[in-house]
């Protein structure tokens, strides 16, 4: 077994071949079956994207009789937010470029052996993810190294190589050629065993791994730097050198960001730049990720802004996800959160996603100024709208505070909190050197200190946004737009 060339060692595709087996005894081997597949429309990506989704169940195999004119498949899995994230900045760039972006979630089928396996690794990852944030132990002695060298090891790869051979059944009826883009690995390399011929593999993060590596696909990548670390493949193998990634194998794109936000870059930041200076309220949005940790930093932001937010000075969104649980921990730690009072508007949006869009329209168009004052919450059970919502406010947000995962990404300036995993750190400080975030904030101390410091410092939004602008000037908010034209040329680019 070869990785680009690079031989695995023995004991490591012996290691491979028996996680296959485990995972055959533990959930079957479908890989004889037949799944009919047939299109579906879905309340969130439907009407914001066009974007249809893929299901099983269809009553006839001829699945290429239903696919639209253009179509472009987004392969991804549900594994925290963060790979929705660019599955949805992907759809949005190719409903713009005119094709029709059709969403194929590998973790949406539970009969088939894919989705058992995803399910019980992506089970695996939350809880590890929640206990890093409550055990500085685990997360110094497990977690940490974890995601940021054990994942960066080609053996790894091996073994997720071995695994995705148990996902093809789901593509046997997709059209070899259909452009595809995979906004995990797992997916992108199912796909190239599956024999699929325009597989785009859209790294993730700012810190190569060999997690990543979909050999037979195109890896696109968002920054210089990892551009450098996959083409060499530096450090997969200890201080091993490595014969390099082909050049025909990896694109620098930019970052994935959806259409809606990069085409009104310079409209979204002129209105926060003229409410930094007038002395509006400063909209902090606070986003909890998929894994649903770190809700004791944020309700540690929450109050330390609450003075301000009395003051007329700040404005909270706080997106919980799908965890409605986060919200009652936020509640119980800040008692104002209940039903307002003490100088505080607090309101609640809530699996109502008709008032939720209304909202976000009103709050980044500046026609309603209760949309830019007080707490609003927000909350929803299905898993769309839970990640879209934050792109939504995001127009209308003056200040983003997230971990530093994909968000790092976005037009957006940022305050950075602590990360979930040593990969991530990457990303706050590729958003420090562009400029349009802070460096990581690892205690809710400092966090808060920062946000004070943005309060009292107009110029400093105003210095994001003008780095934001010259970036997009430059390209590099134009990711997905690249992705896409990658995957419709196929490997004949």
């Amino acid at each position: 077994m070869t990785i680009f060339g690079n031989k695995i060692r023995a004991a490591d595709e012996r290691k491979a071949c028996s996680t296959q087996k485990k995972f055959i005894r533990k959930f079957g081997d479908d890989r004889s079956a037949e799944y009919r597949l047939g299109l579906v429309d879905n309340e969130v990506l439907t009407p914001a994207f066009s974007c249809r989704t893929i299901v099983s169940g269809a009553a006839d195999a001829d699945f290429a009789a239903r696919l639209p004119e253009k179509p472009v498949i987004i392969g991804n899995i549900r594994m925290g937010f963060g790979h929705y994230r660019i599955s949805m900045a992907m759809a949005s760039a190719a409903k713009s470029m005119g094709c029709t972006p059709l969403w194929f979630d590998l973790n949406s089928f539970p009969e088939t052996t894919a989705t058992k396996i995803i399910s019980y690794q992506n089970a695996m990852y939350s809880t590890a993810s929640r206990l890093s944030q409550k055990s500085r132990l685990f997360n110094r002695l497990v977690w940490e190294p974890l995601n940021s060298e054990g994942f960066r090891k080609l053996s790894y790869n091996a073994g997720d190589q071995k695994s995705t051979e148990l996902m093809t059944p789901l593509f046997a009826a997709i059209p070899k050629d259909t452009p595809f883009i995979a906004t995990h690995v797992w997916p992108a390399q199912a796909a190239v065993h599956a024999g699929m011929t325009h597989v785009v593999n859209a790294v993730p993060d700012n810190w190569p791994m060999a997690l990543h590596l979909s050999e037979g696909a195109l890896h696109t990548v968002q920054t210089r730097s990892s551009y450098w670390g996959y083409r060499t493949l530096h450090g997969f193998d200890g201080e091993q050198v490595l014969s390099p990634m082909p050049a025909a194998d990896i694109v620098y794109t930019g970052h994935y960001i959806d259409h809606e936000l990069v085409s009104n870059i310079g409209r979204d930041c002129a209105l926060r730049v003229k409410r930094a200076e007038e002395g509006s309220p400063m909209r902090f949005l606070l986003t909890i990720g998929g894994a649903g940790a770190q809700g004791d930093f944020f309700a540690s932001i929450i109050e330390s802004l609450l003075p301000a937010v009395r003051q007329g000075r700040a404005c909270i969104y706080v997106n919980c996800g799908d965890y409605a649980n986060v919200w009652n921990l936020l509640q119980k730690k800040i008692p104002v959160l209940r039903g307002g009072g003490e100088g505080v508007s607090v309101k609640t949006h809530f699996d109502d996603w008709d008032e939720e869009c209304a909202f976000a329209q009103r709050a980044a168009g500046g026609s309603d100024p209760s949309a830019g004052s007080g707490i609003h919450a927000f909350c929803n059970k299905g898993i769309f709208g839970a990640v879209y919502i934050t792109n939504l406010l995001m127009r209308a947000a003056d200040v983003l505070v997230t971990k530093p995962s994909e968000l790092a990404f976005y037009p957006v300036p940022k305050l950075f909190i602590r990360r979930i995993g040593g990969h991530e750190m990457w990303g706050a400080v590729h958003s420090a050197e562009l400029g349009d975030g802070t460096l990581e904030c690892s205690s809710p101390e400092y966090a808060a200190s920062v946000a004070r410091l943005l309060l009292d410092d107009p110029s400093l939004i105003r210095t994001m946004c003008g780095c934001i602008v010259d970036a997009d000037k430059g390209g590099v908010y134009s990711g997905a737009y690249r992705a896409v034209e990658l995957a419709l040329s196929g490997r004949e680019r």
